[in-house]
């Protein structure tokens, strides 16, 4: 299968990659930052440097493909009320501009990445199933939440042939990032850097985290189900921050300097999502314990 993925470059952009590659598909990528990639992944049929909003290299690099993988985000969570124009124009707008191309060179198939950590906002109950009620805190989980309305819009009226996956918090060795998004990458960051790590509230936070290899194998999953989605994909088990850290200090067989700052008003408590339907809808389970994930990440990241 020829395959486009939009926002190769990232995180999982590039580990998704790794995956369809090793499968035997021909990849296409769009990406305002390709040149890494060119290195990293030189069997890549194709590559378009452009920007989401730049449809002339957007219809160019959506020509002779069998589908789609929807990866990009230009904003966090952390930084997105700041400007929500900004993340509705570049995020929200042109994708239905990509829906549109789609529906006009009549391309059915997309893969979704939106976010569970965002959309469901504060849990009335735990596990989170995909039938919790939707009420985002923040600009980030409005837009997701927003496009894959726009999605299920153009799934119904157009036969788009869509799944939506709602991954928790992803990680894993290779995750970049501005120190915003991703705590336990923030974590290695910041004791590479030599610097204490910043915690917003106590610590008591609890997060799900999903280890980056069994995101890919969603991702791959999702390509032949028939199933629409949105699916949440994740360990379904939470830890909070202070036991991340925890078990950083273990491995490290240190104790590392943490700075506890004030809570800030869109972090909700506890989120753990519920990953039943992706077992009975995608055939997908995670394999990796957060104790086996977090030893590879700290091995692959600490100097």
């Amino acid at each position: 299968m020829k395959v486009l993925v939009l926002g190769g470059s990232g995180f999982i952009g590039s580990a998704l990659i790794d995956g369809l590659l090793n499968q035997g598909h021909q990849v296409k990528v769009f990406d305002r930052n390709i040149e890494t990639l060119r290195k990293q992944f030189p069997e890549i049929a194709d590559a378009v440097q452009a920007d989401f909003s730049d449809v002339m290299s957007l219809t160019e690099a959506m020509s002779g493909v069998d589908m789609i993988f929807h990866l990009i985000s230009t904003s966090v969570p952390a930084t997105s009320n700041k400007n929500p124009v900004h993340d509705i124009e570049s995020n929200l707008v042109n994708t239905v501009k990509l829906l549109e191309l789609m529906r006009n060179a009549d391309l059915k198939r997309i893969v979704y990445l939106s976010s569970g950590g965002t959309v469901y906002g504060a849990p009335k109950s735990l596990p989170i199933t995909e039938n919790h009620p939707t009420n985002p805190t923040c600009s980030y989980g409005i837009v997701k939440l927003a496009i894959e309305k726009y999605l299920q819009m153009y799934a119904e009226l157009y036969q788009l042939d869509v799944t939506i996956l709602r991954p928790s918090n992803p990680y894993g060795p290779g995750q970049t990032h501005k120190g915003v998004q991703g705590f336990i990458g923030t974590c290695i960051d910041k004791i590479n850097a030599g610097q204490p790590i910043t915690v917003w509230g106590d610590g008591s936070v609890v997060r799900d985290y999903v280890y980056i290899d069994d995101v890919v194998s969603a991702c791959l999953a999702a390509m032949t189900t028939e199933y629409t989605g949105p699916v949440n994909i994740s360990s379904g088990v939470g830890y909070s921050l202070n036991q991340i850290i925890n078990m950083i200090e273990k491995y490290k067989g240190e104790e590392i300097e943490v700075i506890y700052q004030q809570k800030r008003s869109f972090d909700i408590p506890e989120v753990i999502l519920d990953n039943q339907l992706a077992k009975t809808s995608l055939g997908w389970t995670p394999l990796t314990s957060i104790e086996q994930g977090l030893g590879l990440t700290l091995q692959h990241g600490l100097k």
